[in-house]
């Protein structure tokens, strides 16, 4: 597989209207596999460090997606690059690479094929089981726990926060969430992060639509990203209670770490 051969699936995958090359190094590299210039809109791929043209094809859409991701911020900012040091691995590229490789997939450029490692297939099935499943049932289970405890604390005048915090040594903003995951109806088999992710959907029909996305292989910052935009289409009193709630856990931190530090002073 030349250059050429591999930008003309690039582009097949999705059109640019900003030119672009894509250089196979000859190289191998221990830091990286491949690296794009949004300069220069150059993509390097360091090609000896793949056993495979699939291999290559991952890396290729993976530095594509900062190209397509650089174009549309040029646009947005009048041709002016971001800051240097800016993220350049936002939830908004995993997302945008995601929707590409399932392109590729379908285009039959790339295959993520599992199938061909029956070992490979028995040991995924015990991880999706015995771990990740089982763990979301725990975790359920802890959150029931959790809140019996806050009741029993208030019961007995204990601070709840205090009990979090000296006698379970448990972080407050973790014990919220598992709580949180312990009163959502969602299915444990999608792994404890995406049951805290699924959590905080407040409407039943669009958790058990991204619940299903999960289940059927979506990548968790490709469902964040369609409920962010459901989101943002949907009525602004929606909008805004979103922005509250982002408002109130960033309150509800900073007033922690305010805690923390009145505390230390007090101590000096």
């Amino acid at each position: 597989m030349d250059n050429e051969k591999i930008k003309q699936i690039l582009l097949d995958i999705q059109e640019t209207s900003m030119e672009f090359s894509v250089t196979l190094t000859g190289k191998s590299s221990k830091k990286v596999n491949g690296l794009y210039k949004p300069e220069t809109h150059e993509i390097l791929l360091h090609n000896k460090n793949f056993k495979s043209d699939n291999m290559l094809i991952y890396t290729a859409v993976h530095e594509y997606t900062h190209h397509l991701i650089n174009e549309k911020q040029l646009a947005e900012s009048g041709g002016r690059f971001p800051p240097k040091g800016s993220k350049v691995h936002t939830q908004e590229f995993w997302a945008k690479f995601h929707e590409l490789l399932e392109i590729a997939e379908q285009k039959g450029y790339y295959v993520l094929g599992i199938e061909n490692s029956p070992e490979l297939e028995e040991l995924t099935k015990k991880i999706k089981t015995e771990y990740l499943e089982a763990n979301g049932r725990l975790m359920q289970e802890f959150g029931k726990l959790l809140a019996k405890a806050h009741t029993l604390c208030e019961d007995a005048g204990i601070r709840y926060e205090d009990y979090l915090d000296r006698v379970l040594c448990l972080p407050r903003n973790s014990a919220k969430d598992i709580t949180k995951v312990s009163l959502a109806q969602v299915n444990p088999a999608v792994g404890f992060d995406n049951m805290k992710m699924l959590s905080s959907i407040k409407k039943d029909e669009d958790r058990k639509s991204a619940e299903q996305q999960l289940l059927s292989g979506k990548a968790p910052d490709s469902v964040r990203a369609m409920m962010k935009k459901k989101v943002t289409e949907s009525d602004p009193k929606e909008k805004l209670e979103k922005e509250r709630d982002r408002l109130n856990k960033t309150i509800a931190q900073l007033t922690q770490r305010l805690e923390y530090v009145e505390e230390s002073l007090a101590q000096l």
